[in-house]
């Protein structure tokens, strides 16, 4: 088997004796700048696609467990260092993880890796309400489920009865709503389970209004978001009774720009890759903003996107910028 003259060591060499029964989609080295919404990132050591939900539990149950597992959405909130991630990176495929079953009693199941977009909009084809808040969530229904995403005033609790998902030995599992302890922007997910589906609960609707309601939602989404740029969505959560945009501005830092990483004139708690930036830019801009609205507020932001990896030797980032880090010119 071929090996890389960059990046990690293969780990499919030393799962020779399994490997071959996995029908899902394996690659070496994988670059997350392909993949995710940022466009920045190093390698990833194993990147694995599975074919469905028995070839998914199949692979965790042969992988050893030592070896770190990530789960990977739509990339939409994920920002990959430099130096890349050791281990493995799984992702549902829209083809395998994505179904969508409407039940009874305005009850639908849906597969983790259908998008959140997508997905508001077919509930409203079906007059299915109280899904249309997912328009404006630039991520999938995986990432919606693990940390409670929501806007417009509805969080993923209010609407999720139960999810099924794969333990990291490759076990089935099923959660209840009130077993996910839902809170803002997080829950207590039992650690390393990958969710694969979902049930909802609506209530019904018009479809013609929800249409109106969605091409509404899309207008003003577009109106105040920088949707064309290459950007991580809400960099970070709202602090109990403030915005963080607005701190993030009254701290002086909308346009703050390092290299080609920019906080949005527009939306300024949106981080932006201008062209060219790298995972070091992005992430330098966010720990400067921290410092800056801790400094003007004695707020300490935290972090909505999620940062994953190693630093280039080097390049290392700190929280709220270390003395010890060059950020370069601001």
């Amino acid at each position: 088997m071929e090996t890389e003259a960059a990046g990690f060591p293969d780990l499919r060499e030393q799962f020779a004796d399994w490997i071959g029964e996995i029908r899902g989609k394996l690659v070496h080295n994988q670059s997350m700048a392909d993949i995710t919404w940022f466009r920045v990132g190093g390698p990833v050591q194993l990147f694995f696609i599975p074919a469905d939900e028995a070839d998914l539990m199949h692979f965790l149950s042969k992988l050893p467990e030592e070896i770190n597992v990530t789960i990977m959405g739509v990339g939409s909130n994920l920002l990959v260092r430099d130096g890349g991630l050791e281990g493995v990176v799984i992702r549902l495929s829209v083809k395998g993880f994505a179904k969508i079953t409407v039940l009874e009693t305005n009850h639908v199941q849906v597969g983790a890796a259908m998008p959140d977009i997508r997905f508001a909009h077919a509930m409203a084809k079906e007059g299915l309400d109280g899904f249309t808040f997912y328009r404006g969530i630039p991520g999938g229904i995986g990432g919606a489920l693990y940390m409670n995403a929501g806007c417009y005033g509805t969080e993923t609790k209010d609407r999720m009865v139960s999810l099924r998902g794969v333990t990291r030995q490759g076990e089935p599992i099923e959660l209840t709503n009130e077993q996910m302890g839902y809170h803002y922007r997080k829950s207590n997910a039992p650690e390393g389970v990958i969710f694969t589906s979902a049930v909802y609960r609506g209530f019904e609707g018009d479809k013609d209004v929800l249409e109106r309601r969605m091409r509404d939602l899309t207008a003003t989404r577009e109106e105040s978001q920088p949707t064309k740029h290459k950007t991580g969505g809400s960099t970070f959560k709202n602090p109990e009774g403030q915005s963080s945009w607005k701190l993030i501005d009254d701290a002086g830092c909308r346009g703050l720009q390092i290299g080609n990483a920019q906080m949005s004139e527009k939306h300024c708690n949106f981080l932006l890759n201008l062209g060219g930036a790298s995972a070091h830019d992005i992430e330098t801009v966010g720990e400067t903003v921290r410092q800056k609205v801790r400094e003007k507020a004695g707020i300490d932001l935290v972090w909505e996107i999620r940062r994953m990896g190693k630093f280039e030797p080097g390049r290392e980032v700190h929280e709220f910028l270390g003395e010890d880090v060059f950020i370069g010119k601001v």
